[in-house]
Parts: structure tokens; C-alpha cells; sequence
């Protein structure tokens, strides 16, 4: 699959069969949370990459024909090395390059996920970087959703670089919060309790002493890189079986308050069971198993809230 074209100003990317860009960007919340952002109105999602190192980037992205069309703000800035980078990073940020089709033939076997297959659903919008994901999930841990946005929009707007329009802020670097306190993480970011642990997990990764971005192709089984995950301040149990997701591995089901109440809703009339009684009724999906139990919990989502 060629990974890009381009005319004067915009990137064409080719897809996979059955890509959907609505269900793929609204998978779960990283969508609103910035620098991503999205307009139904425009039927486009906005993103500020960093490229060649610093470089902050804002680009639209579109559904196009059998494509997505991704447009940088100012073309006529970018090398073609920066613009070959920018289609590679939204190619991760949507998935294209994930083979998917062993998921959809289990799917497709199952009655009840049928329409998976059907809607093009499985892809989980994801950051450029682990680093970027690790932080976003970290901020989701122990608090409201309300709570997690205002972390991540004062993270961007403090330390974020801004980008060729001076309108918008990519995400920080490793090196942007590894320079920062303990004192100013608490009082300008509002992370709590979470400061030290962000502010260390950031030195790790701009030291090079750990390196995140590998567990996205890591070779080590699912229990060990959980392990790994769970050697970074942090990440629990909760936060890594989400992450898993956004490297490629769904073999967790990442259960938190809100997918345990709609699970009871969905199968128990809204009567509590216990968490082995979730883990059990999943596990003959087996590696597939995440990912199945998260588009069932969130398929409401798509067919009624997010409908594009």
C-alpha cells in the first residue's frame, strides 16, 4: 500500500478496507483532547504534529475517496522530508497500517459483533508518540473526564511548542515537562498527586534511560510489557491495560467504574457482578478480547452521539 500522495497542498493517504475515519476518531476520547481536536460541523479533525524534531504543525484531517486528506496549514513551509513525515504520523495516529483482518474474521464468526465488521469499527485513534499516550493516560487515572481535559489542556497550552501560525500548541515534549517542577506541575497543570510521577516519566524518556516508543514493536509477551508499562509511576493496572490498546494489544479489558456499570447494563439489567465474571464471559475472544469488549461498551457512542 503506497503511504501517501499529495497534490500542491494537501496529503492523500490510502486506507485499508473498511476504514472508517468518523469511528476511528471518535474510538474513544483522545479526539478532544488537544492537540487533537474535531469539527462536525467541517467534518475534519485538527491535529498539531512536531516535525523535524520541533517543528509544530497544524493539519487538517478529512474522510476523502477510499482515503483520508490531510492539509497543513502553511505547505509551503514544509520540506518534503517534513511532509513524508507528517503522512507517516497520521498514518499512526489513525491505525492505517494496522492488519486488522484477523480481528474482523473473529468478529464476523460471533453474531452479536457482526456489525463491527459491518461498521468499519476497531481502530483506536492514538497519538504519534507512546510518550504522548502514556502521559494522556496517566491523566485519566483516579479522576473525571472534566479533570483529565483541563490536565491535558494545560500541559499543551504551558509547555507545548506553538506552531507556524502561532495559533496552536503541539504536545510537550519529553524534555519540555522533564524541565519542569514538581511545584509548577501541582499549581499551572493541576496534576495533583500525578506531578512527581509525570515529571520523572519524563526525565526517564529524555535521558534515554527508558525507552517508550519501543513498546509499540516490542517482542515481549502481553504480561511482561504490562509489567514494563507498570515500572512508570502511575501506570496501574487501570492505565496500562488502556495503554496495551494503543500499542497493539488487546488482551486486557481495562476495567474501570464506567465500563463495569455499563456492562452491568448491557448484560446484568444493571446488577453488580464480579470482575472474574466480566474476565470469564471474555475470555474465548482471546487476544481480540479488549478490543471486543470496548466496542461493545462504547457502540452507543457511534450509533447515536457520534453520528457524522
Amino acid at each position: 500500500m503506497s503511504s501517501s500522495s499529495r497534490d500542491s497542498d494537501s496529503l492523500v493517504l490510502a486506507v485499508p478496507p473498511r476504514f472508517h475515519f468518523w469511528r476511528t476518531v471518535f474510538s474513544h476520547g483522545w479526539c478532544s483532547l488537544p492537540p487533537f481536536s474535531y469539527d462536525p460541523g467541517s467534518h475534519t479533525l485538527s491535529r498539531v504534529f512536531s516535525v523535524a524534531g520541533n517543528r509544530s504543525v497544524f493539519a487538517l484531517l478529512r474522510a476523502g475517496n477510499r482515503s483520508v486528506i490531510v492539509k497543513p496549514a502553511d505547505p509551503h513551509l514544509l520540506t518534503p522530508a517534513m511532509k513524508k513525515e507528517l503522512a507517516t504520523q497520521a498514518r499512526t495516529c489513525l491505525r492505517l497500517d494496522d492488519d486488522i483482518t484477523e480481528f474482523y474474521r473473529t468478529a464476523a464468526r460471533i453474531p452479536q459483533y457482526r456489525w463491527i465488521v459491518a461498521a468499519g469499527a476497531g481502530r483506536l485513534l492514538r497519538a504519534p508518540s507512546v510518550f504522548e499516550d502514556a502521559v494522556k493516560t496517566i491523566c485519566t487515572t483516579n479522576c473525571t473526564w472534566e479533570l483529565t481535559t483541563l490536565m491535558v489542556h494545560n500541559l499543551v497550552d504551558a509547555l507545548g511548542h506553538i506552531d507556524t501560525l502561532g495559533k496552536h500548541r503541539s504536545f510537550p515534549s519529553p524534555e519540555s515537562i522533564a524541565g519542569a517542577t514538581e511545584m509548577f506541575m501541582r499549581s499551572e497543570i493541576k496534576s495533583g498527586y500525578r506531578s512527581p510521577f509525570l515529571v520523572e516519566f519524563a526525565e526517564r524518556v529524555a535521558a534515554g534511560t527508558l525507552d517508550v516508543e519501543a513498546w509499540r514493536h516490542s517482542p515481549l509477551s502481553t504480561e511482561d510489557l504490562v509489567t514494563a508499562m507498570r515500572d512508570v509511576k502511575g501506570i496501574g493496572p487501570y492505565a496500562a491495560g488502556n495503554l496495551l490498546k494503543l500499542v497493539g494489544r488487546y488482551d486486557e479489558l481495562a476495567l474501570d467504574s464506567w465500563v463495569r456499570s455499563k456492562y452491568y447494563e448491557l448484560h446484568h439489567r444493571g446488577r453488580k457482578v464480579k470482575d472474574a465474571t466480566i474476565e470469564q464471559a471474555y475470555a474465548p475472544y482471546g487476544k481480540w478480547r479488549g478490543l471486543l469488549f470496548w466496542l461493545e461498551m462504547t457502540r452507543d457512542w457511534h450509533d447515536e452521539k457520534f453520528r457524522v
